[in-house]
């Protein structure tokens, strides 16, 4: 099923039973989706947008995971335990809309083919790389830690860093 139309189809099923957390986080995610879509086709008539592909959908939903991720320790040390609790919530219902993870086998795979697809050699060829690995991976491996992945394998490649 398309990620579009599990959504929708999750959101009517979380009105179904009451989950209004759940279709709060749906309608939100649903929003960013459809003003991304607006956003890509300027000039469009009010409502119209272009259809966002699979792989800037997961950047979307990637990214609000991001958010939440980054804003709970803020809420932490404010002492917003409520606001701890609902961000984690809310990474739970999001991620539940991505892929499976990469394990780190399986990522080191993807690493490696995107170094080997580059010819990559240096830390000087990273931004290529990433170019390459960044759809391979989209929304399955936390980009920061892929990042820091690479950097290493392109600086033990040649001894170089």
């Amino acid at each position: 099923m398309e990620l579009q139309q599990r959504l929708l189809a999750e959101m009517k099923e979380a009105m179904k039973s009451g989950d209004a957390e759940r279709v709060s986080v749906i309608r939100m995610l649903r929003s960013t989706i459809k003003n991304k879509e607006i956003e890509k086709r300027p000039g469009l008539s009010e409502g119209e947008g272009a259809a966002l592909a699979e792989e800037e959908l997961l950047q979307i939903i990637a990214a609000a995971v991001k958010q939440r991720n980054e804003s709970i320790p803020i809420f932490e040390k404010a002492g917003r335990t409520d606001l701890v609790e609902k961000e984690k919530k809310e990474v739970a219902i999001l991620e539940s809309f991505l892929p499976q993870p990469f394990s780190e086998l399986e990522l080191d795979v993807k690493i490696s083919e995107a170094i080997s697809d580059a010819s990559a050699t240096t830390v000087q060829h990273m931004g290529e790389v990433m170019k390459r690995l960044k759809p391979r991976i989209v929304g399955r491996a936390d980009m920061q830690k892929v990042s820091a992945k690479v950097r290493a394998c392109l600086g033990t490649q040649l001894g170089t860093q």
